[in-house]
C-alpha cells in the first residue's frame, strides 16, 4: 500500500452491551506517537464494565476527539491515525484490519478486551503503562472538536509541584464542585489524591459556605439547607433502569429463615491448614445454592411474556454480587452446576477480584441465571433485595453471629445466619420457595452428610 497523507477515523464500535455511549477513563497514547494495530489505545467505561479498546490502525496519531472524562457517543470519532509507508506495507497489517472492523460490525465484542484481532492470539498487542504522575498531568492536546470550556480549572494554571490525581473521574468530581486539587492533603499512596480526598473537601466546603454548583448549572429552588448534585454517570443509569423494570414488572415476593451454621463454620476450619486456606464460607453455601436449584430448576429460569412460557435454563451460571469500585455488579460464573466447593471457591475469588477493579467482561455481566448476594460482608442481618431482571429469584444471607440457640433442649451459643430469598411469584409458590430455602438451610445445617449427597 502506497503512503497517503489521509488519515483514517476509528469510530467508537458497538460494545456488543445494548449501550449508546461510553466516557473515557483513560487514553494509552497521545497525538503524535506511532500506534500498532491491536495495540491498546484507550480504556473507556462503559454502563457496565471497564474495557480497553484496542486500534484497528497502524500509524501516527493525528487526533484523540475525546478528552478523559468525556463522553463519546457509539459511531462517533474515537480517534484518527494517519497512514505511514512502514506502518502500512505489510499484508498481514492490511488484513488484520479488515478482520478488526469485520469482528466490530459482528458484534462478537473479543475487539474489546484484548482477545486479539488476528489468528496468532492477538501477540501484537502492546500497552503503554504511565506513572502515576504522568497520568495525572498528561492530556490530550485539544482539538478543533473539542470544547474548551469543558477543560477542568486546574489545566488553566500549572501548581507550584505535582499533583498526583490518576483518576480522571476524581478531576472532574473536583472540577464540578470548585475543589482547588492544589489545596488538598492527600492520603493515597505516593501523594496521590483520593476520590475521599474530594468528597471531604466538598463536606467541609458544604458545611462551611452556601450550595456548591457546578459552573454555569441552573440554581434549583433554595430549600435553606447546603446540598451537592452528583449526576447519574452511565453506570447508575443503567442500574436504574434495571432495578426500575424489575420493581415494575415482578410481582416479588419474600421469606427468611434463621439458619444455625456452626456445623459449616467448623467444616470449614477442619479442612485449612497452614499452606491451604480451603474454600471459603461462600464457596460452600454457592454449592448448596447450585444443589438446591438442580432440585428446584424453575428457580434456574426465564419467563417469556410473549408467549407464556417459562423457560427452564439447562445451565446454571450462577451470579455472584459484587460492589465495586463502580457499585453494585452482578459476574456470573459460568456451568456452576458443573464445579466441586474448590473450584467454585476459585471462581468466586476471581470473579470477585476482578468486578472490584471493573475488569469483568460483559458476558459474565449478562449470562447470570441466579444470583447469591453476600450481604452479611456489609455487617447487616437481612435485606429484601430486589431481583436481577431478567432472573427470577435471588437468594442472599446475611452476617454470621453468635446467638442463643436451642439445642437439644439447652440454650447454646451458635453461628446463625438470616436468608432471604426473593422470587417471582408468576413463576412459582411459595412451597416451591419453601422446598428450595430449605433444602439450601438443611445443607448448611448437615454440611458434611449433603456434600456426600451430592
Amino acid at each position: 500500500m502506497t503512503h497517503t497523507a489521509t488519515g483514517r477515523t476509528f469510530l467508537l464500535p458497538d460494545l456488543g452491551e445494548g449501550l449508546t455511549e461510553a466516557e473515557i477513563v483513560r487514553w494509552f497514547v497521545t497525538e503524535g506517537e506511532q500506534v500498532a494495530i491491536d495495540e491498546t489505545i484507550v480504556e473507556v467505561e462503559t454502563a457496565k464494565s471497564v474495557v480497553e479498546v484496542p486500534s484497528p490502525y497502524a500509524g501516527v496519531v493525528l487526533t484523540l476527539h475525546a478528552a478523559e472524562g468525556e463522553t463519546v457517543e457509539v459511531g462517533k470519532p474515537l480517534i484518527t491515525v494517519g497512514s505511514s509507508t512502514a506502518a502500512l506495507s505489510s499484508e498481514d497489517t492490511t488484513r488484520d484490519a479488515e478482520r478488526y472492523r469485520e469482528e466490530e460490525q459482528a458484534g462478537s465484542g473479543n475487539v474489546l478486551i484484548g482477545y486479539g484481532t488476528s489468528g496468532h492470539g492477538g501477540s501484537g498487542r502492546r500497552r503503554r503503562p504511565k506513572s502515576a504522575a504522568t497520568a495525572a498531568t498528561a492530556a490530550p492536546a485539544p482539538t478543533p472538536a473539542a470544547d474548551a470550556s469543558r477543560a477542568a480549572p486546574e489545566a488553566a494554571a500549572a501548581p507550584a509541584g505535582p499533583v498526583l490525581v490518576v483518576s480522571p473521574l476524581v478531576r472532574r468530581l473536583a472540577a464540578d464542585h470548585g475543589v482547588d486539587l492544589r489545596a488538598l492533603k492527600p492520603t493515597g499512596p505516593g501523594g496521590l489524591i483520593m476520590r475521599a480526598d474530594v468528597e471531604d473537601a466538598i463536606s467541609r466546603s458544604e458545611r462551611s459556605g452556601p450550595t456548591l454548583e457546578p459552573a454555569g448549572a441552573a440554581a434549583p429552588a433554595s430549600t435553606g439547607v447546603g446540598e451537592r448534585r452528583v449526576p447519574l454517570n452511565g453506570f447508575r443509569k443503567a442500574v436504574s433502569t434495571a432495578l426500575s423494570r424489575s420493581r415494575s414488572e415482578i410481582p416479588e415476593a419474600t421469606v427468611w429463615v434463621d439458619v444455625d451454621a456452626t456445623a459449616l463454620v467448623e467444616l470449614r476450619a477442619s479442612v485449612r491448614t497452614a499452606t491451604d486456606p480451603g474454600p471459603g464460607l461462600l464457596a460452600y453455601i454457592a454449592r448448596f445454592v447450585v444443589a438446591g436449584l438442580q432440585q428446584y430448576p424453575v428457580l434456574n429460569s426465564r419467563l417469556d411474556t410473549e408467549r407464556d412460557e417459562i423457560v427452564e435454563l439447562d445451565q446454571i451460571n450462577l451470579g455472584i454480587a459484587v460492589q465495586g469500585e463502580r457499585g453494585l455488579v452482578v459476574p456470573a460464573i459460568a456451568n456452576a452446576g458443573a464445579l466441586k466447593t474448590y473450584e467454585l471457591d476459585a471462581g468466586i475469588r476471581d470473579v470477585t477480584e476482578r468486578a472490584r477493579l471493573g475488569k469483568v467482561t460483559a458476558e459474565e455481566l449478562a449470562s447470570g441465571t441466579f444470583t447469591l448476594n453476600n450481604y452479611g460482608s456489609f455487617r447487616v442481618d437481612g435485606s429484601a433485595a430486589i431481583i436481577n431482571h431478567p432472573q427470577v429469584a435471588i437468594l442472599g444471607f446475611g452476617r454470621i453471629i453468635d446467638r442463643p440457640w436451642v439445642v437439644g433442649g439447652q440454650i447454646l451459643a451458635r453461628k446463625i445466619t438470616q436468608m432471604s430469598f426473593v422470587f417471582d411469584h408468576r413463576v412459582c409458590d411459595g412451597g416451591n420457595a419453601a422446598g428450595f430455602m430449605r433444602t439450601v438451610a438443611d445443607a448448611i445445617e448437615d454440611p458434611a452428610s449433603a456434600i456426600a449427597r451430592m
